[in-house]
């Protein structure tokens, strides 16, 4: 039985699931472009939280508006837009974080339309005045959600979605859990397809696919463990292609990843006692960061490390946006630190439009001969 099916069918065509989402439920679908935005918020509204992620179509449109050295993340994104491929959406959310986001949401509100929520969210998280802001620009996105989606967001109706991105959380976290203790149990092509279908899917849907799936996998009799080389993988990968498989065919496995739509997405709860939403603010002050926010000098790089040697790895892999400067700024000190510990590294930039699959299958093969 292919307990990956589902997953499969709606990463293929997001757009399609949330479409229909729409048609049965009379709800509202509201976009996002960032693992910092607060989706219980949008979940507690009663909406669907869909993360827009790049369709890969011939960008035309959204050059007359971003210039090319822009990441093709945005211009994928604003290109879809523009076609009327999202026209399901009810809105957007944009959390700013990079300067091609924070202009590519002045640029969606003015030629895209609809419900549009700027998150101006604190850049460095490790101060009181942060957690003090960061709270205070949660209850202005409360009460822009409320207007304009015409709902009233209650603190029960917060706390049962706390509850449920909870459980969706720990979903990912045992299928990631399950991967590091037997690499062989779950493909990372399978493991892409559940996270492209999750970030789209209705939460209480997800949650209760999430723990079938690890349930399922759980039960089965770890698989005989193959000699391949362990790898973490670290960068912004989004709407990219599916890497774990190419990695997979070098003689590698995935155990670990660093990524927003990874790792970084999943890892802490929200506490769901207390008031919702400054435990929902304590969550993403906390949070494992992104380059576009800092907690520490040295603070992704020590966390790099970190999961380097807890899962034993053999090396690291960066796989970075074209043209993604914060992940390119961050880049020199993180394998700086793996160096000095001997940890092997390499980096591969990836273009979001073009498929660099045969060029990244021989830079994997000549690493893997490396280790």
């Amino acid at each position: 039985m292919d307990y990956f099916q589902r997953f499969r069918e709606i990463g293929a065509n997001p757009n399609a699931y949330a479409e229909n989402w729409k048609s049965k439920t009379g709800a509202k679908v509201v976009g996002n472009l960032c693992s910092y935005t607060p989706i219980e918020l949008i979940a507690a509204a009663g909406a669907l939280p869909y993360r827009i992620l790049s369709s890969g179509a011939q960008i035309s449109r959204a050059d007359s508006y971003l210039q090319s050295y822009c990441c093709g993340l945005a211009r994928g994104v604003l290109e879809d837009a523009l076609a009327g491929r999202l026209a399901f959406l009810e809105g957007a959310v944009f959390p700013h974080t990079c300067d091609t986001i924070q202009r590519l949401s002045d640029i969606w509100r003015m030629n895209v339309g609809g419900f549009h929520a700027d998150i101006i969210l604190p850049v460095k998280l490790d101060t009181e005045s942060a957690a003090e802001y960061m709270l205070a620009v949660l209850r202005k996105f409360k009460a822009d959600l409320e207007a304009g989606l015409g709902a009233t967001i209650s603190d029960a109706a917060l706390g049962d979605a706390i509850r449920v991105c909870n459980r969706c959380r720990r979903g990912l976290e045992r299928l990631y859990a399950l991967r590091r203790r037997h690499p062989e149990a779950i493909a990372g092509s399978d493991l892409h397809a559940v996270f492209r279908a999750a970030l789209v899917m209705a939460r209480g849907e997800l949650a209760e696919a999430l723990e079938q799936l690890a349930d399922r996998l759980e039960a089965q009799a770890p698989p005989a463990a193959a000699k391949t080389k362990r790898l973490v993988l670290s960068g912004g990968l989004c709407s990219m292609p599916d890497i774990y498989q190419v990695v997979e065919a070098s003689g590698a496995r995935v155990v670990w990843d660093d990524f927003c739509t990874g790792g970084r997405y999943f890892e802490g709860l929200v506490d769901e006692s207390g008031d919702p939403l400054a435990a929902i603010a304590q969550r993403y002050r906390q949070r494992v960061v992104c380059p576009a926010k800092h907690a520490g000098i040295h603070n992704r790089g020590q966390y790099l490390l970190d999961k380097v040697k807890a899962y034993q790895a053999d090396g690291v892999i960066f796989l970075l946006l074209k043209f993604c400067d914060p992940h390119g700024f961050d880049y020199p000190y993180m394998k700086a630190m793996l160096d000095a510990e001997n940890i092997p590294s390499m980096l591969f930039e990836i273009e979001d439009q073009i498929s660099s699959e045969g060029q990244l299958r021989t830079r994997c093969e000549a690493f893997l001969e490396m280790l």
